[in-house]
């Protein structure tokens, strides 16, 4: 049984990303979050259908969690998805289930505003060993809710120490670009056509976790008991609106990078590091998503905060302390932009007072009247 979200049912409103915001760290005060939903599970991924559906996920972290995808209906249920025997994956089963055709650790989904949901499974419960045959990209029909096709990787594309991030589709449907923010990052490239998957820059700096950055929550490091910290590698991923730019940083670091598309779908990948880009900084952040008007919108993960960047210009949109963590956003079909709170400082890794399950929140980004 899936337990039910806290849901706050409340009237859109659209984001303009044309509007001034506030200069430095100050943030705008004509922009606010609102909760739309809370979760009794750790959430990291958000999307919206061009139809306004909603769609969350919820990775297998700290806790064997009954519910990896779910429709967010508009009561406020939580709706397995694409059905129950797609979430029916235990870890504590690991050994009599099949990792292909379930979902063991989901860290993304994606609606591409075509009529298809795609859904990153990096299959490392706890971040920590794949499982054999869990790592995937799964495409599911909206309109039938039924799964369309699989793209299963194997070792050479996610191997031991991988952790399959987050994915953007190219506007012509033909290629998927995925992060690898594990031990060794990379931009995973996939032609959905052949269905064939390569790992581009991986071991590049770019897509590597920078060294002499220390992740901080509320002033602090944030450590593990043991005294490791923060260490994920190539994590937010954004593409252009004309689909011909990549954009990618890590969560330990504060660069943010860029290559051409062109480039990664070349027949050979020889040339690529000399083609990557430094865009600028943004200092340690999560989720990106770049909108129509070529907006990035940037999850300032040490500050309780929402960054914009347009070229050159990195301002603040607000500051919110009791949102701990932005980790994913999405942007419904009336403009309005979500973002999950995955409280990643508080989760049992960082925090051993914690209890395996952690209550997560769902806000929307609302302009003041």
């Amino acid at each position: 049984m899936i337990r039910r979200a806290n849901f706050a049912p409340t009237a859109l409103f659209a984001l303009m990303s044309g509007l001034a915001f506030a200069q430095g760290a100050v943030a705008d005060p004509s922009y606010s979050l609102k909760k739309v939903a809370s979760f009794d599970h750790q959430v990291t991924g958000v999307t919206a259908s061009e139809t306004g559906r909603m769609f969350v996920n919820f990775p297998r972290w700290t806790e064997d969690s009954e519910v990896s995808v779910a429709e967010l209906m508009p009561n406020g249920d939580l709706k397995s998805f694409p059905d129950a025997n797609w979430n029916a994956w235990r870890n504590a089963k690991a050994d009599s289930m099949s990792a292909g055709d379930h979902w063991v650790c989901v860290q993304s989904v994606v609606a591409d505003k075509k009529g298809s949901l795609w859904v990153i499974d990096a299959g490392a419960p706890a971040q920590a060993q794949v499982v054999a045959g869990a790592p995937k990209l799964v495409k599911i029909d909206l309109a039938t809710n039924a799964v369309a096709k699989v793209y299963p990787f194997g070792l050479d594309v996610a191997p031991q120490g991988s952790y399959l991030n987050d994915v953007r589709l190219s506007p012509d449907g033909k290629f998927a670009y995925i992060t690898d923010s594990g031990t060794s990052g990379a931009i995973v490239v996939v032609n959905l056509e052949t269905g064939k998957a390569r790992r581009a820059l991986d071991g590049a700096p770019s897509t590597q976790f920078e060294k002499g950055v220390m992740v901080k929550a509320d002033g602090k490091p944030l450590m593990r008991p043991d005294g490791r910290g923060v260490q994920f590698s190539a994590d937010g991923i954004a593409l252009s609106p004309a689909g011909d730019t990549l954009y990618w940083q890590a969560v330990k670091g504060n660069t943010l990078y860029s290559v051409p598309t062109s480039a990664l779908q070349a027949a050979t990948l020889a040339d690529l590091p000399g083609k990557v880009q430094k865009v600028g900084e943004n200092g340690p952040a999560d989720g990106l998503l770049m909108d129509a008007k070529d907006t990035l919108y940037i999850s300032s993960v040490e500050d309780h905060s929402i960054k914009v960047r347009n070229g050159n210009d990195v301002k603040v949109l607000l500051h919110d302390k009791d949102m701990r963590w932005p980790d994913t956003f999405t942007q419904g079909p009336d403009g309005t932009v979500y973002v999950t709170d995955s409280r990643i400082p508080d989760m049992s890794f960082f925090d051993p007072k914690q209890k395996p399950a952690l209550e997560t929140t769902l806000y929307k980004i609302v302009e003041k009247k």
